[in-house]
């Protein structure tokens, strides 16, 4: 579907190059994940492929037509949300009455079904809406143009929590084997359940460009804390108690594993170090469902979380002796 082919792209004659000599093919009825580091050229790539702007050489195709030509066949079949945008202060209907024109799929079902996905009717006025409003409404716009191609630059930020779970699942209803979505963003969490390829760049070379599923058959993730013992009599007790695993979760570095010379020879955290641990706790909890169960495993963990207002149920913990009483504490606690 598209075909970047050597391209070359720099703002100005004398700055840096973007792109030197830069070539990328995305096929059609993917949702692509376009990641790298800061000033590698995400959103410019973007914009290129929208034919927003030309290139000083290469060439960017799009269903084999030169997008820099920007012929209005081409341009009425892509969408682009950039990262910032301004609407008009007017009524929805009167933006829709101006700018549906130009999308001759355009499907008013589709932008019915997307605002009310997002609590909003057609009544909204555009001026009078704050900028993570404006934003769903201009995605609900840009879902409901129908275009083969949907490129968004960043669109979970401005989002609540909430928002962002409709975000996933309006874009994955509207999918079709037609379809493209590629998404420029540095919130993977927001989008990870979504994408099923790949792409990291970093302006000169394509560093990755491969679908979500081979990724996973070639490469295995695990997060593992610094007190390996304790990651076994702890797995080990959600196992041996008939826990699915998939319902616990497992965070070994609250609070921080602090050491000595060696990694694995752990002392007692100090009052800071708990603090710190305490905001990473605080933020990981606001993720979890509000009738989760707490165990908090040691003594320095229980005492920093019930201070914190969190009920955890205090267990002792299984290095130094203690894996008798903690086995026998996880018992109860799993019934």
């Amino acid at each position: 579907m598209i075909e970047v082919k050597n391209l070359f792209f720099s703002y100005g004659k004398r700055k840096q190059k973007v792109f030197d000599d830069f070539s990328l093919a995305l096929d059609k009825g993917s949702v692509y994940g376009l990641l790298g580091k800061n000033g590698t050229g995400k959103s410019t790539l973007l914009y290129l492929m929208t034919g927003l702007l030309r290139p000083q050489a290469g060439r960017v195709l799009y269903k084999g037509v030169d997008v820099s030509m920007r012929y209005p066949l081409t341009l009425q079949d892509m969408f682009l949300v950039p990262e910032e945008f301004a609407l008009p202060s007017v009524s929805l209907k009167q933006y829709l009455k101006l700018n549906t024109p130009f999308y001759p799929n355009f499907s008013n079902e589709l932008l019915s079904t997307c605002l009310r996905d997002f609590d909003m009717n057609e009544d909204i006025h555009l001026g009078e809406l704050s900028m993570g409003q404006k934003k769903k409404a201009f995605m609900c716009f840009a879902l409901a143009t129908n275009t083969s191609l949907l490129v968004m630059d960043e669109p979970s930020n401005g989002l609540d929590i909430p928002s962002k779970s409709q975000f996933r699942k309006v874009i994955a209803s509207g999918m079709t084997d037609e379809k493209s979505v590629i998404i420029s963003t540095h919130q993977v969490r927001d989008i990870d359940s979504l994408l099923d390829h790949v792409v990291i760049i970093d302006g000169t070379r394509v560093l990755l460009n491969a679908s979500v599923k081979t990724i996973c058959d070639k490469v295995y993730f695990a997060e593992q804390g610094m007190n390996e013992p304790t990651d076994t009599y702890v797995w080990g007790a959600v196992v041996d108690n008939g826990l699915d695993p998939h319902d616990v979760l497992l965070w070994n570095i609250f609070p921080f594993h602090p050491y000595k010379a060696s990694p694995f020879s752990n002392r007692t955290p100090t009052d800071s170090e708990l603090a710190e641990g305490l905001v990473y706790a605080k933020a990981l909890l606001q993720y979890c469902r509000p009738d989760i169960r707490l165990a908090a495993i040691g003594r320095k963990s229980a005492e920093t979380l019930q201070n914190a207002g969190f009920p955890a149920l205090a267990m002792r913990h299984p290095a130094n002796g203690g894996a008798s009483l903690f086995r026998e504490q996880f018992a109860r606690f799993s019934q």
